[in-house]
């Protein structure tokens, strides 16, 4: 049997309060003060798609966004009428943090955040807005960065 990391439990509770907490917190507000027809964005991540076992905690915080993105998309979610719920999961931003702590990787896998705020701006001027609960996988592959929904 596999023993366990030693930071497993540790780990797991930063993930939790990073994602699910950030995550919860928005979608409480997104149903007090979003208005009819506005856009909640969550931030999931393509890893936690499938199993996650060198970052357990991470894909267990981001899995759980993953379904709470979903259980707003229903009916008596909370969320106001024609509100949609949205997770995106990338799988690396080209953020300075990451540049930093990662100064050898291939950046032209890397989605640039530009990409993303392009996106959102089409969301939430209805242009190609996906369906509320959807799990839209961003991957960016040679400087091209495609969007495509997860299926289960």
């Amino acid at each position: 049997m596999c023993a366990l990391p030693p930071a497993l439990f540790k780990n797991c509770d930063l993930m939790w309060k990073q994602s699910m907490w950030t995550s919860t917190i928005s979608s409480h507000l997104a149903t007090k003060h979003l208005k009819e027809g506005g856009l909640l964005t969550l931030a999931g991540a393509k890893a936690a798609l499938d199993g996650t076992p060198g970052m357990i905690g991470y894909g267990m915080a981001k899995g759980a966004v993953h379904q709470l993105c979903q259980s707003l998309a229903g009916k008596n979610s909370g969320m106001p009428p024609g509100a949609a719920a949205i997770a995106v999961l990338p799988v690396t931003l080209d953020t300075p943090m990451n540049r930093k702590s990662m100064p050898e990787a291939d950046f032209s896998s890397w989605t640039p955040l530009e990409f993303l705020v392009e996106t959102f701006h089409d969301w939430i001027t209805g242009n190609k807005r996906p369906n509320s609960g959807s799990l839209i996988q961003v991957v960016t592959t040679e400087g091209k960065t495609e969007l495509t929904p997860a299926y289960f």
